[in-house]
């Protein structure tokens, strides 16, 4: 009764400390390291009822054990977790259980001390610790991984002594497994083991293809040879690695149908949001086409905030850095992963994630050509909050969408460029022989056009292409003009140009505001030569507006009426 007494409370720390871990660390994928408390309680309690001569429930519990660990590492090796392509890995496990078994009824299983040893317990064993390394080497140095590997090996050391030299020092195996994987989740390295990351799936081989259709055989062709030979002395073995092999092999086909389902999923979604944004004529139809696609990319579970931000100024709202991290980390054992925020060398990355919040993670793809970086050089980005898993899974294809969107900005940019050149050239054939004084500027005041009465009225043959409006003003008027401009609508104002001799010229500036135009995009500025040949203190051109006359009047006014 106290063996049963030490098994409940090894059972019970190393269960407890793992439910701890879970809610102290918070991995993304909870799921795993619950499935291996529920492993290690079944172990206890198999422990406990073999403490109490019951060994047929306890041998129950002892397979159920297996069970659920095999389930816990198939978690681990899911897709988006640190193992992303899990099927070579189930390929070679199929292929490790049905060698262990022939080699353990052919070779091992006939002798009288190893006959002791139970074929599925060792098979089990070895199964796991297999896995264990895999996941130890994909995962680096990380803590939580070794003590995994380190409670496999102890349950494998336990099962091999333990009915060979029955003894508590042979029992010290099962100590060391539940001491090690409660400790493994207490570790905060516990948290990689379920970090998502992209799958990675791999061609279909014919020669893996064999190889898990031969480890599928294998159990019925042994059980077939026992049974012909006249007594099946290894049937529990047989059974427990049919299970196993057929278990990897409904997974290994699972997986790809998920894949292959998937993948045609994305395809039809860009397929469809490409061809959206090919028949998108302005900004708002591309958003709509890019919400459309986020919509079929992501499942319609997941809660995802999506956000179009076609310039750098909306990522500074939104509170997104607009340059990717000075470190961005490659996957490991990959040189190139186009799903990875990593690119070659100087070239800016495709996408990174800009915030972590738990599960959720909020991925960043910028808007950004670089061939078309003229046409549209204020950056932006499609910046996408969901669970990090799901980013993880469908961060290639938000990419492609992301570039697709930059294509289709870009595109429509570049025609209304295209529109505004030509609606320029129509206004200097049409204008080309008017006397009237003509602007047309840019929201930031840069001249873009100039009627060549205004370039005589400044005495200039050729305005410098970085000139603004301001540039040509007086500096005592260059503040109200600035004003002015900077407030949204029509309007009119007073203000004195300079001209290249040093002299100045009192204008009446009548604006409009066309910024919203598609074609514009602008103010457009008609202005009245009133200096003529008078003198600005005789002649006033609108009396209402004195105030608003130039600093140079009024002062001028005042001088004539105080001359005396």
């Amino acid at each position: 009764m106290s063996r049963a007494i030490e098994w409940i409370l090894l059972g019970s720390v190393s269960c407890l400390a793992i439910v701890v871990g879970v809610r102290w660390h918070r991995p993304t994928r909870v799921g795993p390291w619950m499935l291996i408390a529920a492993s290690v309680a079944a172990l206890a309690v198999g422990d406990i009822f073999y403490a109490i001569d019951a060994e047929d429930v306890a041998e129950a519990f002892y397979l159920s054990m297996f069970l659920l660990i095999a389930a816990a590492l198939l978690q681990f090796t899911r897709f988006g977790s640190l193992l992303r392509d899990r099927a070579r890995l189930i390929d070679l496990l199929a292929a490790l259980c049905t060698t262990l078994l022939v080699v353990w009824v052919f070779l091992v299983g006939g002798q009288h001390t190893v006959g002791k040893i139970s074929g599925a317990d060792v098979i089990g064993d070895l199964v796991v610790i297999a896995v264990a390394v895999r996941l130890s080497l994909a995962a680096g140095r990380n803590v939580s991984a070794g003590l995994l590997l380190t409670g496999a090996v102890g349950m494998l050391v336990g099962d091999v002594l333990y009915p060979i030299w029955p003894s508590a020092l042979s029992e010290l195996g099962y100590a060391v497994l539940y001491l090690a994987w409660g400790l493994a989740a207490l570790h905060p390295s516990m948290r990689r083991l379920t970090e998502p990351m992209p799958p990675s799936p791999s061609q279909w081989r014919g020669h893996w293809a064999a190889l898990l259709c031969a480890s599928v055989a294998t159990p019925p062709f042994v059980l077939l040879i026992e049974a012909l030979n006249g007594q099946v002395r290894d049937g529990v073995v047989i059974a427990i690695v049919g299970g196993i092999t057929l278990l990897l092999t409904i997974t290994r086909l699972g997986d790809s149908s998920v894949q292959n389902s998937r993948a045609a999923a994305r395809e039809r979604a860009l397929r469809t949001a490409s061809g959206a944004l090919v028949a998108a004529a302005d900004q708002p139809a591309v958003e709509e086409a890019v919400h459309a696609a986020v919509a079929r990319l992501i499942p319609a579970g997941a809660r995802r905030e999506v956000l179009l931000a076609t310039d750098d100024r909306q990522l500074a709202e939104a509170g997104v850095p607009a340059e990717a991290p000075a470190q961005i980390p490659r996957p490991r054992g990959r040189a190139a992963d186009p799903g990875s925020s990593a690119t070659s060398a100087g070239s800016r990355p495709r996408s990174w994630v800009a915030a972590k919040d738990g599960d959720h993670g909020t991925l960043v793809c910028p808007l950004w050509l670089e061939p078309m970086a003229v046409a549209r050089p204020s950056g932006g980005a499609l910046i996408l909050t969901a669970r990090r898993d799901v980013l993880a899974v469908t961060r290639d294809a938000l990419e492609v969408l992301a570039g697709q969107a930059a294509m289709a900005l870009d595109r429509i940019m570049l025609v209304e460029a295209v529109g505004r050149r030509d609606s320029d050239h129509y206004l200097r054939t049409v204008i080309s022989n008017t006397a009237e004084l003509m602007l047309v500027i840019d929201e930031d005041q840069r001249i873009r056009y100039a009627s060549p009465a205004l370039r005589e009225a400044l005495g200039e043959d050729e305005l410098s292409p970085l000139a603004t409006f301001t540039d040509l003003v007086h500096p005592d008027d260059q503040g109200p003009v600035r004003r002015a401009f900077l407030s949204s609508g029509d309007g009119k104002l007073f203000c004195a140009l300079r001209r290249s001799d040093e002299t100045q010229i009192l204008v009446e500036a009548t604006y409009r505001d066309l910024r919203a135009d598609r074609l514009v995009q602008g103010y457009v500025v008609t202005m009245r030569n009133v200096t003529a040949s008078h003198d600005p203190h005789e002649q006033h051109p609108h009396r209402d507006h004195v105030d608003e006359l130039p600093a140079w009047v009024n002062r001028r006014s005042a001088q004539h009426k105080f001359r005396y």
